[in-house]
């Protein structure tokens, strides 16, 4: 028997007021605002507010927000301790999951009214990114950097990284990017978000098992499978015969193509200028790499398929990561750094919306296409139960 709407492909599971996509006009909509819109006007923490409450804040509200990421940055020194004793070669996706749901053994879990969950998403959004930034120093026998209060989110963790402030114009593309990430609709570590919210388990567990689905290739591990293959590429002139030998061979292309939109990711637009502008500032290769994968790949999907392809997210934040020197390993984690806004707004909803039953757990419906036993034997039957 076919099984139909693998993946939950298509298929409704809750309502959401936090974020939309328009799959054939390429748009993506937070809380009724554009994205394209919010990367040139707003910042990651304006972002995030609006992520969150569902409005634009006042300069006061927003004065207020800031000065609660700010005191929420630092992280126990037992547990910057307990780093030191994982292995220096650990999966970065599993030490900040690990450590994520070890907040809660540090922090009050109880999030049971909606004014105490905002108060436990600060805490999250402010410290993943400490976290990450002293796994990475802990493991390369470097000092911690205490966070910097007089820094933004996005520069006070590129500044935990590497023990100095950015400059302006670094600080402002990686800002765009937490912005781009912020949320994206049921993807597979917001859905995952929600699955365990519905448990009514606690924001920190529900946060921790987003990461581990965020950790897969296929998911938040695509942008770093897409700067492997531009390290394997090399240079420009090598592009078109390395696409063109991968798709003969059937293989995908990591970067191109998406689920749901039919045409250019937005992101990827903003991205992609990201890319050049600091590609100029860099002098590295990266950019026109990438330029060259994206044209050469959907030259060849309209030739050997007559499909039209485009890149996704992933094409372009690969280039840009690596010239801010951010390690291969750490792509995923930061991708973390931006959607704990995202998944911590849809355990909210999750728990507290108005329209949905305070009983409503995910309990989707399996197909059985295993074997029935009996006393003559086991055999494989083909039973319809979708009726």
């Amino acid at each position: 028997m076919e099984t139909k709407n693998i993946g939950l492909r298509g298929i409704e599971v809750a309502d959401t007021k936090i974020s939309n996509i328009d799959g054939e006009k390429g748009k993506l909509i937070y809380r009724g605002f554009d994205i394209l819109d919010l990367t040139k006007n707003s910042t990651f923490e304006e972002t995030s507010y609006l992520l969150l409450y569902d409005k634009l804040p006042t300069k006061q509200q927003l004065d207020e927000f800031n000065t609660k990421l700010i005191d929420a940055r630092f992280i126990p020194k037992q547990m910057q301790k307990n780093m030191a004793n994982w292995r220096k070669d650990a999966d970065p996706m599993d030490m900040l999951q690990a450590f994520v749901a070890a907040l809660a053994g540090y922090y009050d879990e109880e999030f049971s009214n909606k004014e105490a969950s905002y108060d436990k998403a600060i805490n999250l959004i402010a410290k993943v990114p400490t976290i990450i930034a002293s796994w990475h120093r802990i493991r390369n026998g470097l000092a911690t950097v205490d966070p910097d209060p007089t820094l933004s989110h996005a520069a006070n963790f590129l500044y935990m990284m590497f023990g100095k402030k950015p400059d302006p114009e670094v600080e402002k593309i990686f800002d765009v990017c937490l912005i781009l990430h912020g949320d994206h609709t049921f993807n597979a570590s917001t859905f995952t978000a929600r699955q365990v919210a519905s448990t009514r388990a606690h924001m920190y567990s529900a946060a921790s098992a987003a990461i581990g689905a965020l950790s897969g290739e296929l998911h938040g591990g695509a942008n770093t499978e897409v700067m492997k293959m531009l390290l394997d590429i090399g240079e420009v002139g090598k592009t078109e015969q390395w696409i063109k030998k991968e798709m003969s061979a059937g293989a995908k292309i990591m970067g191109m193509g998406h689920a749901v939109y039919k045409t250019y990711d937005p992101r990827a637009q903003v991205l992609k200028e990201l890319s050049r502008k600091l590609a100029e500032k860099t002098k590295d290769p990266w950019f026109d790499i990438t330029e060259k994968v994206e044209t050469v790949t959907i030259s060849e999907m309209k030739l050997q398929k007559n499909k039209e392809i485009y890149p996704n997210v992933d094409l372009y934040s690969a280039s840009l990561y690596y010239m801010l020197k951010i390690p291969l390993d750490l792509n995923t984690p930061i991708f973390a750094i931006a959607r704990v806004v995202g998944w911590a707004a849809h355990i909210i909803e999750e728990k507290f919306a108005e329209a949905a039953p305070k009983t409503a757990l995910y309990r989707p419906k399996a197909v059985y296409v295993g074997k029935y036993c009996g006393p003559q034997g086991c055999e494989y039957q083909t039973l319809n139960l979708r009726k």
